[in-house]
């Protein structure tokens, strides 16, 4: 006969896996960029590497030319490919239940509804910690590079082993909001200036059709910017509208308020994001899968840790951009 530990064990390891891995469904699903970034397929797995290595293609070929008969052509190298590297950053957290609480919880019905909430509890931690760490710095010891690291106020910053100071092509475009804390003070001209400095960094980021296709404010920016679009809501994505999230849109962008987006500071910001070049890359052995459970030696309780491994990455930083109010 299988014990309370066994038992707790076994349903808490079932439910994360019996829909391949709820705890990762669940983070995608409570945050839009990374709900945007799995539905584009852009959440890759590796399995392994001392480090996260992206090809980039950051020149064009130096050779075109137009000749006549027998003229001389252009057979040199070109130099158009680098690479950018991330570290591999971890997390974990705990499913932990002790000897007394399972062995009060030991009929069928009660175990199986103490493993319900604790792996709801799991579910819902995992998604609160990632949503906030995408949006970091990555200044905290093995945090992860979010946007605040991946997209600065100045366009500049060393992202995936790349100083943008010496290597101009690896700069994101930025946009200072014209006037003075104009988040803070709504109103139908702050309004339209407001779209006025949208447009420009929109098209600092536009590159012919490849464009900008989701855009993450924070409460104020979007407090304003709705102010202005209330009477065009009827033309808000539908797959996002059914999937909960209050949005707008702007232009082919998805508009979404985020309260993490200032993250490390009180300024006002809205990432312009081209998805096409973000992924949340992840070990596959260790994206939120639950671990065999383990007891500690001197204490009467059960763990079951769940593990993460890796970061966020970026292979064309000049698509993305930022408008912040630094007032």
């Amino acid at each position: 006969m299988a014990t309370p530990s066994e038992t707790f064990t076994e349903m808490v390891t079932f439910t994360l896996r019996n829909t391949g891995s709820q705890v990762a469904d669940n983070v995608s699903n409570h945050n839009m960029l990374l709900r945007t970034l799995k539905r584009k397929g852009k959440i890759k797995k590796l399995d392994g590497g001392y480090e996260i290595q992206e090809p980039l293609e950051y020149a064009e070929n130096s050779t075109p030319q137009r000749y006549s008969g027998y003229q001389e052509l252009d057979i040199s190298a070109s130099d158009v490919f680098t690479s950018a590297k991330f570290d591999w950053r971890q997390m974990a957290m705990n499913v932990v239940s002790s000897g007394k609480e399972l062995r009060m919880n030991n009929g069928a019905n009660a175990m199986k509804n103490l493993a319900k909430h604790k792996v709801s509890n799991a579910q819902k931690t995992a998604a609160n910690f990632l949503s906030t760490d995408i949006y970091s710095d990555g200044a905290l010891d093995e945090q992860i590079g979010g946007l605040a690291n991946i997209i600065q106020t100045n366009g500049q910053g060393t992202v995936g082993g790349i100083n943008s100071a010496t290597h101009t092509f690896w700069r994101n475009q930025f946009r200072e909001a014209t006037g003075t804390n104009t988040a803070a003070a709504p109103s139908a001209a702050n309004s339209a200036q407001f779209k006025a400095d949208m447009n420009a960094l929109f098209l600092s980021t536009l590159r012919g059709s490849d464009s900008t296709d989701l855009i993450v404010m924070t409460h104020d920016f979007f407090t304003l910017y709705e102010l202005g679009e209330q009477q065009l809501q009827r033309y808000a994505d539908a797959d996002t509208a059914h999937s909960g999230f209050n949005h707008l849109k702007y232009k082919s962008a998805i508009v979404v308020p985020d309260d993490n987006a200032n993250f490390g500071t009180t300024d006002e910001k809205a990432y312009f994001l081209n998805t096409d070049y973000l992924y949340l890359v992840e070990h596959s052995l260790a994206d939120w899968k639950p671990e065999k459970a383990k007891t500690p030696v001197n204490q009467d309780a059960i763990v079951i840790p769940l593990l993460w491994m890796g970061n966020m990455v970026v292979t064309n930083r000049a698509r993305q951009g930022i408008l912040f109010d630094a007032a």
